[in-house]
């Protein structure tokens, strides 16, 4: 009984790789290179000039450098406030929004901290929070859903 229920399970997610292009529609930005870290359990995507006005947070995604970089500023009603532990042991609080993410042509919910990864190769990182009851992940493989979108 236990093996049909984990048969079960691992059949209704998709596999995804390590990296992947993601579109974030209420971010207004498209083709947004990912990298998945199940190490990581929450998502965080890299954000510029974060200020909160009048109990609005108005936040700037990616950077100049970026090349889907559009300067459009995007106010958040609702946000928290949120400890992260790095992978080398620090805590930091930062923003935490709710947002979504267009993966595989299909659109979900997300919990993204804002955090400046200017200094990092990709500019959202996914974590568990968001991949688990969705994907399984397999390290072999790259840009799955980007690569179904495009066919």
């Amino acid at each position: 009984m236990r093996a049909a229920k984990f048969t079960t399970k691992i059949a209704t997610k998709k596999i995804i790789g390590r990296t992947d292009k993601a579109d974030f529609p209420k971010l207004k930005l498209s083709e947004i290179d990912i990298k998945i870290d199940t190490g990581a359990y929450t998502s965080s995507i890299h954000c510029t000039d974060i200020e909160e006005v009048d109990g609005v947070l108005i936040a700037n995604f990616l950077d100049q450098d970026h090349p889907q970089y559009h300067g459009k500023k995007i106010e958040f009603q609702d946000y928290e406030i949120t400890t992260v532990r790095s992978s080398n042991g620090n805590q930091e609080q930062r923003y935490e929004v709710q947002s979504n993410i267009r993966i595989f042509k299909k659109l979900y919910k997300i919990s993204l901290t804002l955090n400046n990864r200017q200094e990092m190769r990709f500019p959202v990182l996914i974590g568990r929070k968001f991949l688990s009851k969705k994907f399984i992940v397999d390290p072999e493989l790259q840009d799955i859903s980007f690569l179904q979108s495009q066919a």
